[in-house]
Formats: C-alpha cells, sequence, structure tokens
C-alpha cells in the first residue's frame, strides 16, 4: 500500500525540489485491542512550492537492532488537510522492546525522527484482554529523555498480570490474572534468587485465571549473604509446567520502577538486619529486593 501527500518544497539551482525540514509531532491514539494510530500534522504546500511525494511511511526501528526485522515500515497517507496517518493494528507482532518512531516522507531524505504529541491511551487504563487470549501484545508510546517519540512494546504468552500488591509484617502478598494459560494441579508461585538461582516455593491459590499468594520475609532474609540480593517473582501453573514471568503491562505506564514504590519491611538475617520490599524492574517485571541496612542500593 502507498501514500501520498504534498509538502512544501525550496527550488535548487539544478531545479529540483528539496522539501524542507521541520519538526514533526505525532499523536497517538491507543485502541483496546492494543493498535495504536499515529496522526501527523505537516506543513501546507502553497503554490508553485507544492511538490508530491509518494511512498511515504512511517517507520519503527527496534533501539539496537541490527537486522532487517528489526525495521517496520507503515503506510503513511493523507488525513484530511494538512495531516498524515499511519495505523499500527493489534495483529502485527512488534516484538519486545523499545522502537523508535521516524517518518519517511518520500522526499528522498532520511527518515526523520517524531516527536510526540498528544496521546489518547484510556482504553490502556486497567485494559482486561480476554484470559484465554494466547499472545498478549502491549505498545505503549512514550516520550524519551530526549524528547523524542518512541514505543515500548511487549509480547507475551502466557502472561502473569501483577494486580495488587500488599506489603505486611508477615510478607508480600501479590494478587494477579493469568492470560493464556490455566492453573492446574500443584500449581505454585516461585522467588528466584538472581545472584545463585536459588528457589523459593509458595503455595498458590487461584480461582479461574485469578491467582494470589503471600511470599514470607523469612526465606529471603535467611539466604542474604551481603550487599543487595534480587528475587524475580514467577507463577508456575501446574507441576512440570514453564514458568511464566510476574509483570505488570496492562496500562498507559511505559516505565513503572520510578512510579510504583512499595515499603520494605525490616527483617532480622543471619548477617544483621536487612530490608525487603518489592519493585518492578526496567522491563516491568515484579521482583524483591533484599538489602542490609548500610548498602544504600
Amino acid at each position: 500500500m502507498s501514500a501520498s501527500t504534498q509538502l512544501p518544497a525550496t527550488g535548487t539551482g539544478s531545479g529540483t525540489r528539496q522539501p524542507r525540514r521541520t519538526a514533526l509531532r505525532a499523536d497517538c491514539i491507543a485502541d483496546s485491542a492494543g493498535g495504536l494510530t499515529f496522526d501527523i500534522a505537516v506543513p501546507e504546500p502553497a503554490g508553485e512550492e507544492a511538490g508530491t511525494v509518494w511512498n511515504a511511511a512511517l517507520v519503527l526501528r527496534l533501539r539496537g537492532g541490527e537486522t532487517p526485522a528489526d525495521e517496520i515500515r507503515l503506510p503513511l497517507g493523507p488525513n484530511g488537510s494538512g495531516r498524515l496517518r499511519a495505523v499500527l493494528p493489534s495483529t502485527v507482532a512488534l516484538p519486545e522492546g523499545r522502537w523508535n518512531v521516524y517518518a519517511d516522507l518520500g522526499d528522498a531524505g532520511d527518515a526523520q525522527r517524531l516527536l510526540p504529541g498528544l496521546n489518547d491511551l484510556r482504553s490502556l487504563v486497567d485494559r482486561r484482554p480476554l484470559a484465554a487470549i494466547g499472545r498478549l501484545g502491549v505498545r505503549i508510546p512514550y516520550a524519551t529523555k530526549y524528547g523524542n517519540l518512541a514505543l515500548r512494546s511487549w509480547l507475551r504468552g502466557p502472561h502473569a498480570e501483577a494486580g495488587e500488591i500488599l506489603v505486611a509484617p508477615d510478607g508480600i502478598t501479590v494478587e494477579g490474572r493469568l492470560y493464556g494459560a490455566a492453573l492446574a494441579s500443584g500449581a505454585s508461585a516461585e522467588a528466584r534468587a538472581r545472584h545463585d538461582g536459588h528457589t523459593v516455593t509458595i503455595p498458590l491459590r487461584g480461582d479461574g485465571p485469578d491467582f494470589a499468594f503471600v511470599l514470607p520475609h523469612g526465606p529471603l532474609a535467611g539466604h542474604w549473604r551481603s550487599g543487595t540480593e534480587r528475587w524475580d517473582l514467577w507463577v508456575r501453573t501446574g507441576e512440570g509446567a514453564e514458568p511464566v514471568r510476574i509483570s505488570r503491562i496492562l496500562d498507559d505506564v511505559p516505565d513503572k520502577k520510578q512510579i510504583f514504590t512499595y515499603p520494605a519491611m525490616p527483617i532480622g538475617a543471619p548477617g544483621g538486619q536487612v530490608r525487603v520490599g518489592p519493585y518492578f524492574t526496567v522491563d516491568n517485571d515484579l521482583s524483591v529486593k533484599v538489602a542490609g541496612d548500610q548498602d544504600p542500593s
């Protein structure tokens, strides 16, 4: 599918018209199925400066990617006067990672980085897909630290979505919901020490796709030796089943680590007192940190 629009151009000595490059912003609208629509305002052409270009595209490039599969081009077509539109359907698989967003206006120039405009992400708030969905795709637009537009993408199946998290003296209560999997005999939750692979298995209670468990502080504090130790949380849906990472991705917050914070409980350990508390990683996965009182991390 190709698209065309008209952009302003400036003349050159050879008679070839080159478009003036201006900063472009993209408004993003999310739908409940996981699709995204991008609307870009472009300068209006005038008089003899009008020039028609073809094959305009919105370009997504996976940050750090090096293969042709790490670039996705979406047709960018007219959507009213001075507007271009591209659609990323939920049916297009977008591998996990951070994707930079560009506009290739078909003017023989390099694709230019887009700036964020207005985002309508209301359909992502408290999104609850069908529990039986085989693979869950989530895309959240956001502004990078340099002010450019990017997408954070997750593609998971099955998926364990973290719900309410409560920190109490007896342990950390985690509630959640499974997508693309069902609890079976022998289901459990697991906390895995990132530094040595030690695993603590926790009884799990479930009701349909919903699950809950209480992770006691004691086993994690008792395993602590020094510094800061991190434990990753998983759900094993049945005896012998592959574990599923617990995460929170079904909302409109691309980076939860600094937004969702939880208290850390002081707990006695063999080598001294530690603080135990849950947190979200840079990938929005749920983990637990065990830190000595003198460790600032």
